[in-house]
C-alpha cells in the first residue's frame, strides 16, 4: 500500500508544471554555481598551494554547491509538502482516507516516500555534477559522499516537518508559511547561542548540516536528522489517528 500511495503522490507532483519548472530552474542554478566555483578555484589555485590546509576543489566546488542546495531545499519544501495533506483536507478526500481501512502509517509513509522521490532526483543531479570532478583530477570522494548524505538527511527532515504542518490545516498557504517558519527557526536557532546554549546548538539544522558538508561524518549528526524525521512523521500519524477517532 505504501508503494501505491508513493507512486500516486510522485505522479501527482509531475502532473503540474511546478515540479518540471522547479527541476529546470534548480538544475540551471546549481550548474551555474558549480562551474563558477570551479573557475574560482582555478583562478586562485596558485595562491592556495602556498597556504597550509588550503581548501581543495571538492570543498570549494562540490561542498559549496551542496551548501547552497541545502538552503534551496529548505525554501522549496513548503511549496510541495503544503499541498500533500492540506489539499486533501480542503478537497474532502482526506475524510475518505480517514474512513477507509487503510493504515494511516501507510498513508503518511506513502506520501513521504513519493515526495522524497522528487528530492532524490534533485540530489542525483547534484551528485553527478560533484562526481564529474573526478574527470579532471583527484577529488575527495569521501567528502562528496558525506555531502550527499547530508542532503538526503536534510531532505527527509524537511519533508517530515512539512507533512506534519500540512496535516494541521485545510489551507495549503497556511501550511506552507508555517512549514517555512519552523524550518527557518530551526536553521537560525544557533545564531543567538546565549539564549539557548548547548540545546540551541543541538537543535540547529544548520549546525548538523554544516558538519556533514565539511566531510565530517559523526553519528550525532545522523541521529539528529533521523530523530527529528521520526518525531514529525509520528506526530503526523498521531494527529490523523486522533482525527479518525
Amino acid at each position: 500500500m505504501i508503494r501505491t500511495i508513493a507512486v500516486r503522490e510522485f505522479k501527482s507532483l509531475f502532473s503540474s508544471p511546478l515540479a518540471w519548472l522547479t527541476l529546470a530552474v534548480l538544475q540551471f542554478l546549481f550548474a551555474w554555481i558549480f562551474f563558477s566555483r570551479i573557475e574560482l578555484f582555478l583562478q586562485y589555485q596558485a595562491r592556495l598551494r602556498s597556504l597550509d590546509a588550503a581548501p581543495g576543489i571538492t570543498e570549494i566546488a562540490a561542498s559549496g554547491m551542496f551548501t547552497v542546495a541545502g538552503l534551496v531545499l529548505l525554501i522549496i519544501t513548503p511549496l510541495f509538502t503544503s499541498r500533500s495533506l492540506a489539499e486533501e483536507r480542503r478537497s474532502g478526500s482526506l475524510k475518505l482516507i480517514l474512513s477507509s481501512p487503510v493504515s494511516l502509517t501507510s498513508v503518511v509513509m506513502g506520501k513521504f516516500t513519493g515526495l522524497f522521490g522528487f528530492y532524490l532526483i534533485i540530489i542525483l543531479l547534484l551528485a553527478l555534477m560533484a562526481f564529474s570532478l573526478r574527470l579532471g583530477g583527484p577529488a575527495d570522494i569521501g567528502q562528496i559522499i558525506t555531502g550527499i548524505l547530508g542532503l538526503i538527511l536534510l531532505s527527509i527532515t524537511c519533508i517530515s516537518i512539512g507533512l506534519f504542518m500540512s496535516s494541521l490545516t485545510a489551507q495549503p498557504t497556511v501550511a506552507a508559511i508555517s512549514t517555512f517558519a519552523l524550518l527557518f527557526f530551526l536553521w537560525i536557532i544557533k545564531w543567538d547561542v546565549k539564549t539557548g546554549g548547548a540545546l540551541a546548538t543541538y537543535l540547529s539544522l544548520q549546525e548538523h548540516f554544516t558538519s556533514l558538508m565539511s566531510g565530517y561524518l559523526a553519528s550525532v549528526d545522523v541521529i539528529y536528522f533521523l530523530l527529528l524525521s521520526i518525531l514529525f512523521l509520528s506526530l503526523t500519524i498521531w494527529w490523523l489517528d486522533w482525527e479518525r477517532n
